[in-house]
């Protein structure tokens, strides 16, 4: 990582209390918000959806990668037919530095592009961080900022907006106030899943809370798939609706 870079960043993750939030804003502040969610928030999907999953995440985190590889298209369709509202929560997991710098650049764009970044983020992951180990970390989030439409000006000030450090530093902090010890985490209708051995010892499945997610293929393995996560929102859905 460039020296520049390094100095710039590093000492903002230390920073500590009375954190502001950025002035990029939120992506659903114009919306509203539904009862799970809070200030800072970034959402997508429809208020009134009967399933909404806060996904704790970070875009250096390798198992936040493979989630958004193997399990979003089935998130985006749930968020375009209106079953599903998803709640993104940054955390500082895996590098907290490139975290951070890829958390400041989607801060930068325009509100409704903030999940467009996101998604080359991770897309991106394993290519920031060779590029990282070469020392040219702060050339390829600059290229992906040129790709976003922001100038080389604009890139500069982004990553020297000391508000938005603040702010991801802010969530990372709530995160771990919330009970958030790894990413990535969700908490679905306001239930925190987890992973945990299926009662009949048959493997590690998915529990709402205390209780084991079942439907009538069985139990739902805690996994980072696409049929994991749709048997789970039709879970939800399923409670919702009762």
């Amino acid at each position: 990582m460039a020296q520049s870079f390094t100095r710039r960043i590093l000492p903002a993750l230390a920073a500590g209390a009375a954190l502001m939030l950025a002035a990029c804003g939120n992506s659903n502040g114009a919306q509203g918000q539904t009862e799970f969610e809070r200030e800072g928030d970034r959402a997508k999907g429809a208020l009134d959806a009967p399933v909404v999953m806060i996904e704790y995440s970070s875009v250096a985190c390798p198992g936040c990668a493979a989630f958004h590889a193997n399990a979003h298209s089935t998130l985006e369709r749930y968020i375009e037919d209106g079953t599903l509202r998803l709640v993104f929560r940054e955390m500082l997991t895996g590098s907290a530095e490139l975290a951070m710098a890829g958390f400041m650049l989607a801060r930068c764009v325009p509100e409704e592009r903030y999940f467009d970044i996101v998604d080359v983020l991770f897309e991106q992951q394993q290519a920031i961080y060779r590029a990282a180990q070469r020392g040219e970390a702060r050339q390829h989030f600059q290229t992906i900022a040129r790709s976003a439409g922001l100038s080389d000006q604009q890139f500069r000030a982004c990553m020297s907006d000391e508000a938005a450090v603040e702010a991801i530093n802010q969530s990372n902090q709530q995160a771990a106030r919330d009970g958030i010890g790894s990413t990535p985490s969700f908490i679905v209708n306001g239930v925190l899943l987890e992973p945990g051995r299926a009662p009949d010892g048959s493997g590690v499945i998915y529990f709402a809370g205390t209780e084991p997610i079942e439907d009538e293929q069985g139990f739902v393995p805690a996994q980072f798939t696409g049929d994991s996560f749709s048997r789970i929102i039709e879970y939800f859905r399923s409670r919702a609706a009762e």
